[in-house]
């Protein structure tokens, strides 16, 4: 299928006391997949959004990752755009001064985001497996479970498609940043 997303989301901040009050609104380019896409720390609000078309079979696939670093009034301070074009976000996690980010269309990289510093956000580290995770789930400082597929790339002779196979279970390594790894793998079914 074709993956086709409105190209942005609005962002309203409220505060609420003794009546519900408007303070603030943003518009960001993209959209969320989930309440794990999004977080706040120390002030900063954090947002991971998929822009554009995603689709193994599409030629001219224009889809873009971007992950936004707002301040307390939604104003942009940091930004990391045309993260893994061609591909959607599958997972994401915030924890603390980091993210983790899931993109997919054949292959699954795991992407490292040190958000040290708000104003310059950067990809600190890569993995490229097989499948895909669905889930991540923080393990200590230094581990990440992910849930999702195990996936092998077929063609009908018309088009490629990703078959799901298993589910997968993959451990992954994130002691050093620059350098993830996937310590362990556990594919249940098929």
């Amino acid at each position: 299928p074709v993956w086709n997303q409105p190209e942005e989301t609005t962002i309203i901040k409220y505060v609420i006391s003794n009546e519900i009050k408007k303070v603030a609104e943003t518009k960001i380019k993209g959209t969320l997949l989930n309440q794990f896409s999004m977080d706040e720390h120390k002030g900063y609000f954090r947002v991971a959004t998929t822009a554009g078309n995603a689709s193994i079979n599409n030629t001219d696939r224009n889809s873009e990752n971007l992950l936004y670093i707002l301040d307390e009034n939604l104003k942009e301070v940091g930004k990391i755009d045309n993260l893994a074009r061609g591909e959607r976000i599958y997972s994401a996690r915030f924890m603390g001064e980091k993210a983790y980010i899931v993109t997919f269309v054949e292959t699954d990289p795991l992407f490292v985001l040190n958000l040290q510093d708000p104003s310059n956000p950067i990809v600190e580290g890569e993995l490229k497996i097989p499948g895909y995770s669905n889930y991540l789930h923080p393990i200590g400082e230094n581990h990440l479970l992910g849930i999702g597929h195990d996936t092998a790339i077929r063609n009908d002779g018309k088009n490629k498609f990703v078959e799901n196979l298993g589910v997968k279970l993959s451990l992954f390594n994130v002691t050093d940043p620059s350098n993830p790894t996937e310590q362990d793998v556990e594919i249940i079914g098929g």
